[in-house]
């Protein structure tokens, strides 16, 4: 079975989850997304305090060498165990998510398409674009309702590490992508996405 492998890139609050979801929602099991943001580093050998202060949006964040291990593997035809993690605590959670080979797989992350060795494992790569005010404000909702933030926190975050580490490292693989959207709800693009990886799906029947 021949793999896929789509990134969707986009800085926070870009719309990139919305346009993963959608996807994911129209195609259901057919298809397999995967988180970068899954494989960030534990740290549980640090108090809470200094986790709170680690710049999460930094490449050296992430554990990509793990994702990139298992994308490999999944294109191999072997299953994978992804990690999950726990914005709440800043730690990365014991429950892993075991995942399957399947013809489509998503990649969705802010800093998927910046390293090029992970760069370089996907067929299409598609980057989410959004004003800066609008990108902030979806940020601030996400982080107080899903991720129990107090705004407090999230504007200091904001102003240190999200806002400078874009324009260094997020906003230059905007170059990288095969297509770039104004929105995740962008009916047109989507539909040119879900015609490809309907024609995708259908070649292994």
């Amino acid at each position: 079975m021949k793999t896929t492998i789509i990134g969707i890139a986009g800085g926070t609050g870009s719309g990139k989850s919305t346009f993963t979801n959608r996807l994911k929602a129209h195609f259901g099991d057919k298809i397999t997304v995967m988180y970068h943001d899954s494989y960030y580093k534990p740290h549980d050998d640090l108090p809470f305090e200094e986790r709170q202060k680690i710049n999460y949006d930094h490449p050296d964040s992430l554990e990509t060498d793990l994702l990139i291990e298992h994308l490999k593997a999944l294109r191999a035809g072997k299953a994978v165990d992804c990690p999950t993690y726990d914005f709440a605590h800043h730690t990365r959670a014991k429950e892993v998510v075991h995942v399957e080979p399947s013809r489509v797989i998503i990649v969705e992350g802010i800093l998927i398409l910046q390293d090029p060795r992970l760069c370089d494992l996907f067929d299409i790569k598609i980057f989410v674009e959004a004003d800066a005010d609008e990108r902030i404000l979806r940020r601030v909702t996400r982080d107080i309702k899903e991720r129990g933030r107090s705004l407090e926190n999230i504007m200091e975050q904001y102003l240190t590490t999200v806002k400078p580490m874009h324009y260094l490292y997020v906003e230059p693989t905007k170059t990288l992508a095969d297509i770039i959207l104004n929105s995740g709800l962008n009916d047109v693009a989507f539909d040119i996405v879900k015609t490809k990886i309907e024609a995708l799906l259908a070649e292994k029947e």
